[in-house]
């Protein structure tokens, strides 16, 4: 009998907030995010790989690679996975050009940990952990032979990926009002580089109940308590850095905000904007009563849908313009790099994104002792925070391409001066 002939490879047109990424790309940073799960027992490599070649052909417009158009850039699902890697001496290697046009993204064992890393214009937090529970779901269904059920983000495996799946859900949603781009810049950060690129990951392990008990006699909810508390560290580094009050600059933390709470959208593709909440230190001193009331404000008025339909209004806009379209992908590079780098970035001092509350099926969770998030540092300043809470945990994964940890000192301290007592992790050598 002959040979079927192979299906075709399927491919997508980048989603609205994946295009700037290629663009913004430059030599040592690349926009990728780490996504892990530490197991109960060491992982099995043989079941993990073929575990892995089960979930890409679920997945294709995650467990793609990156592909250059005339006009756009696209992704193209992969023919077969990846190999598997071990660790690095440090989270969130570069990801260069040719990697990418490979496969873009990777996965990492060390000991019981699994570990994925996407380029970011595969998917958002989002997409990425239910890739991730995916992956770990076929991998404890092959190892110990059990039956994990459909709920929390876990899917038939062998079902096709439905449409919704698939879709760019940000035209469908963009509003007839457009947002003004035009705000002002925040502090950044700087400090002596780390030698040859290497990141310094910080993590914070606090007590769920805990945290949120203190977060309550704030009136705040989690993520705005953190917040609050990230934004009080910043406050005080800078003071410490120019205690002239006169000559500091606003202290500004991007919030993303997950749009499928928004609008009934299942996407596994990016759809994510943010909120950017921001203190101005020279109106004074502020007290972590005030700096909550200021985000919990801030998010309350702009986590709408109508607010966050003229946010997608300005990006989509852009992507419609014929004009626009009809420039060569080089010419365009060139101008979405620009509008990075005097747009995108200096508009806060770093991001905080918060995944929330990750929950698996009971069949799977006495296999799990955690997950984490980790975001890549900005392309232009040092720091970036990604957490989570597992069980009765959070992880507070702080990022840096610098050699001090002095925000993690902050952080520490106004935790401390709150009456919690975080568990420290790093992997930054003693000096």
């Amino acid at each position: 009998m002959p040979n079927k002939p192979k299906k075709p490879l399927r491919w997508v047109r980048l989603d609205n907030a994946a295009k700037i990424y290629p663009a913004a790309r430059r030599k040592n940073w690349s926009n990728v995010f780490r996504q892990s799960v530490t197991l109960q027992e060491d992982v099995d490599r043989d079941v993990l790989k073929t575990a892995l070649e089960v979930t890409v052909k679920r997945f294709p417009s995650i467990a793609a690679r990156l592909r250059k158009g005339a006009f756009w850039y696209y992704l193209q699902q992969v023919e077969s996975a990846p190999e598997i890697s071990e660790e690095y001496s440090y989270p969130l290697v570069y990801m260069g050009k040719e990697e990418m046009r490979r496969c873009a993204f990777r996965v990492i064992v060390y000991r019981n940990r699994i570990a994925v890393e996407f380029f970011h214009s595969l998917t958002d937090g989002t997409g990425a952990l239910i890739f991730l529970k995916n992956l770990v779901a076929e991998y404890l269904e092959q190892k110990y032979r059990i039956r994990i059920p459909c709920e929390h983000g876990i899917l038939d495996r062998a079902a096709p990926p439905s449409e919704e799946e698939l879709e760019d859900c940000f035209p469908k949603y963009a509003g007839t009002v457009a947002a003004s781009r035009r705000d002002t810049n925040a502090w950044h950060m700087d400090g002596k580089p780390q030698k040859e690129g290497i990141l310094n990951l910080t993590c914070f392990q606090l007590d769920v109940k805990e945290a949120l008990k203190l977060a309550h006699q704030y009136d705040a909810t989690l993520t705005v308590f953190m917040s609050a508390i990230m934004m009080q560290a910043l406050l005080n580094l800078q003071k410490e850095k120019n205690p002239n009050i006169k000559r500091q600059k606003r202290i500004k933390l991007l919030i993303p905000v997950n749009l499928r709470q928004l609008y009934p959208c299942n996407t596994l593709r990016n759809f994510a904007m943010y909120t950017i909440p921001e203190l101005d230190p020279r109106l004074g001193e502020y007290t972590l009563e005030e700096i909550c009331k200021v985000v919990r404000h801030k998010m309350g008025a702009e986590i709408t849908p109508k607010h966050m339909s003229c946010i997608i209004a300005t990006n989509v806009n852009d992507e419609r313009n014929p004009l626009v379209r009809l420039i060569p992908l080089p010419l365009k590079n060139i101008v979405m790099k620009t509008i990075f780098d005097h747009v995108g970035e200096k508009k806060s001092c770093l991001t905080l994104s918060n995944l929330g509350q990750v929950k698996v099926p009971e069949e799977m969770a006495k296999y799990i002792n955690r997950f984490d998030f980790i975001l890549g540092v900005q392309a232009a300043a040092p720091y970036n925070c990604g957490m989570l809470s597992y069980g009765d945990q959070i992880y507070i994964n702080f990022i840096r391409n610098i050699q001090d940890p002095e925000l993690e000192r902050h952080f520490f301290a106004v935790l401390q001066s709150l009456g919690l007592s975080p568990m420290v992790e790093s992997n930054q050598n003693e000096r």
